[in-house]
């Protein structure tokens, strides 16, 4: 089993891990997701939401707490998995999906800001919200914390103001428009989000000062936030008779308000994906510089966002959970039950085969009309298939051991 680093590169705090991925959370993408809920009503929309976040975040709990326990980020935690070559794979899909991310982050929230200061336009918006993440990712992991976590304070005193504006424009009918969804399909969007940060997450937690309770702060600041922000777009639908956040505040006088959390939000949330991809750029190659390869991921995601069609990110959620669920749930039985270390050798065929068959597994099930989505019950499928096909490559080594020994 891997070494915990020592102490004096446990930089970050319980306080300040929290108010990190509390800043996480706050996003419009998060907003946008509840509006999709509103089909449901306010009282089954917000148990998917919840019982979708509880699932998500019990992943996100436990890969991070691998990370803190290790030291290591995701991406190299993925080596005692899957072998060190077997792992460059998940390492090049995170640095795309974080680099789509970051273009998909700067081009709604660009769009956003533009509504309220339209005589900036979206251009002008995307180079001013990108120059913000790669300030962010410039000051560095220490100072990072006290910046972002000034921010993430300032980001809930406004989102006391934004569900105020929200949940005070009743009209109580939703709007005409809005497509129909199943309480199970509800369910795997809200998981898809927690998912989404998997790989991201142990860049940060890896570095917590107490594995445990940094892990669960950080997993319970995200999970309340992100819950908090999925109610608000559920609110904009079924109360504001809107999915336009941007709308709602101007009617209501807030434009600086609105403009402050669309950029601050934006900037909080994306600097990780952009500095997570630096991150993983250099678990393949790791003579780079994380943080120059950060900054090159945030210069591609302003670029992306001006000529790219990035709007729509329900379906690219969905990808992202059937490449990183199967990975996460291997790498899961690996390390908590068999303590497995696969770091040493170029390729762990038995996983990778695993993985390959999770993934075809929850691609196919996407059709699947489960109460509780279908990321859970495919990846305990995945887990039990692992631990069965662990199980059996034990037995028949041992025996092979015993008939060589007769």
């Amino acid at each position: 089993m891997a070494q915990s680093p020592s102490s004096s590169s446990r930089v970050l705090s319980n306080s300040a891990l929290s108010l990190i991925w509390f800043g996480a959370a706050v996003s419009l993408a998060e907003i946008l997701s509840g509006t999709f809920f509103a089909p449901l009503g306010l009282a089954q929309g917000i148990a998917a939401i919840v019982i979708g976040h509880l699932i998500g975040c019990a992943l996100f709990w436990l890969i991070s707490f691998m990370s803190a326990q290790t030291g290591r980020t995701v991406m190299e935690a993925a080596k005692l998995t899957f072998g060190f070559r077997g792992s460059v794979a998940f390492s090049v899909a995170n640095v795309i999906q974080l680099v789509g991310w970051t273009a998909v982050m700067i081009a709604s929230g660009a769009a956003a800001a533009a509504l309220l200061v339209p005589v900036l336009g979206n251009a002008a918006w995307s180079v001013i919200i990108g120059a913000l993440i790669i300030l962010w990712i410039l000051i560095g992991t220490k100072r990072m914390a006290i910046v972002q976590s000034i921010a993430s304070v300032a980001l809930l005193a406004l989102t006391f103001v934004v569900s105020a504006a929200v949940f005070g424009s009743s009209t109580g009918t939703a709007p005409s428009d809005v497509e129909p969804i199943g309480f199970g399909a509800a369910v795997e969007l809200a998981c898809a989000m927690p998912l989404s940060w998997l790989p991201v997450a142990g860049d940060y937690l890896r570095k917590a000062k107490h594995p445990v309770a940094g892990t669960t702060f950080a997993t319970a600041a995200y999970g309340l936030g992100s819950c908090w922000m999925f109610i608000i777009g559920l609110g904009l639908a079924l109360f504001a008779a809107s999915d336009d956040l941007t709308t709602v505040l101007a009617s209501a006088g807030l434009g600086l308000v609105g403009i402050i959390v669309i950029v601050f939000s934006t900037v909080t949330t994306t600097f990780l994906d952009a500095e997570s991809a630096g991150i993983s750029f250099t678990a393949v190659f790791p003579h780079c510089s994380s943080k120059i390869c950060g900054i090159i991921a945030g210069v591609l995601g302003v670029v992306l966002a001006l000529v790219a069609p990035v709007a729509n990110f329900q379906d690219f959620l969905y990808l992202i959970g059937s490449i990183f669920a199967p990975m996460a749930a291997l790498m899961c039985v690996d390390w908590f039950v068999f303590h497995h270390d696969a770091s040493h050798q170029g390729f762990d065929w038995p996983n990778i085969v695993l993985w390959i068959a999770g993934f075809v597994l929850y691609r196919c099930s996407m059709s699947w009309d489960f109460i509780l989505g279908n990321t859970f019950p495919v990846m305990i499928i995945v887990a039990v298939a692992s631990v069965l096909v662990h199980r059996g490559i034990a037995y028949a080594r041992r025996r092979g051991s015993a008939r060589a020994e007769h």
